[in-house]
């Protein structure tokens, strides 16, 4: 029997899992077909190579290289948590990066918004690898034009809702912005795992990592439950979110963070939200060891794909 190799490029279906060496061949997202042909296509994977708004260490532009390169080591099926394997009913491609010329900046956030609009404009939902997570909001505002104000699902270490004058391009400030501008639902929004101190919440629910510490999982889960109903949601998880023991490489660690494991099952949790977008950000393999942030995220990637599925390509029973 021969061996499968460069799955990324000979894989002849949208749908299933083949098993192909971890240590070997292109490294697409989940071993999935690299392709720009949405057609029947559910989801696109795709990354956003910018790290041009981070305020610490720079480096998140490497990420979606190291999470596609990692993401080989889990793509053998049925998923632990899940009880199935999302491909198996959910089509999904590696769409590539997002290009820009990184020498103009001030056009960057169009150039990413106008990448969005393109995969959503053909029907199909995404998974955004960043990338610093200023990233999220030109894909997060190509969401609410085709789905209306988007109801945020956020983990994070950090707000990133701290006041700032219009157009300036921020990872810290974004979320400001979106929820001033109408982009995102505020009120119907969930911020979790924040760790530095922010007095305005803007209208944000705000459940900082002290609060999921004390409170569990369980009622981390029903709180975000309660706030987003079954309004159409975008998670965003900058992986800053996890403490730094979990998550070392990233640009802007802050200590006390939720651990991997609450991090998936809050996840695993939210199954059957009505979810229409992702995304997984921050990734900054310099800072790295042993690729277990690019291996987090990788997973964080992996399950909110299987949460896409539950909802939108229910997997199959029996």
């Amino acid at each position: 029997m021969s061996q499968a190799s460069d799955l990324a490029f000979t894989r002849e279906g949208l749908y299933g899992t083949t098993v192909e060496a971890t240590f070997a061949g292109a490294t697409s997202f989940m071993r999935r077909r690299y392709s720009r042909d949405l057609t029947g296509v559910d989801v696109a994977i795709t990354g956003v190579p910018y790290d041009l708004a981070t305020s610490n260490r720079s480096g998140a532009r490497l990420g979606p290289r190291a999470v596609r390169a990692i993401s080989s080591t889990l793509s053998w099926g049925t998923v632990m948590g899940w009880g199935f394997d999302p491909f198996n009913t959910l089509a999904a491609v590696d769409y590539g990066d997002c290009a820009f010329d990184s020498g103009r900046p001030d056009q960057i956030p169009d150039e990413i918004y106008q990448h969005a609009k393109t995969i959503l404009d053909q029907d199909t939902a995404m998974l955004m690898l960043g990338g610093d997570h200023f990233s999220t909001y030109p894909v997060i505002k190509a969401h609410a034009e085709k789905h209306g104000p988007i109801s945020l699902i956020h983990f994070d270490a950090h707000s990133d809702t701290w006041e700032d004058e219009d157009g300036r391009i921020d990872h810290g400030t974004m979320f400001y912005h979106a929820a001033k501008q109408g982009i995102v639902d505020a009120e119907h929004s969930a911020q979790v795992g924040m760790r530095l101190f922010n007095p305005d919440s803007h209208g944000y629910n705000v459940y900082p990592a002290e609060w999921v510490h004390e409170e569990g999982i369980e009622k981390t889960i029903a709180a975000i439950r309660q706030v987003v109903r079954d309004r159409p949601c975008y998670v965003s998880f900058d992986i800053d979110c996890l403490d730094p023991s979990y998550a070392p490489g990233t640009g802007t660690p802050v200590i006390g963070g939720l651990s991997s494991h609450q991090a998936l099952r809050i996840i695993r949790g939210l199954a059957g939200i009505n979810v229409v977008g992702m995304d997984v950000v921050e990734v900054a393999p310099a800072y790295d060891v042993s690729e277990i942030t690019a291996l987090a995220a990788a997973t964080i990637g992996l399950d909110l794909l299987c949460l896409y599925a539950y909802k939108h390509c229910p997997p199959e029973k029996g």
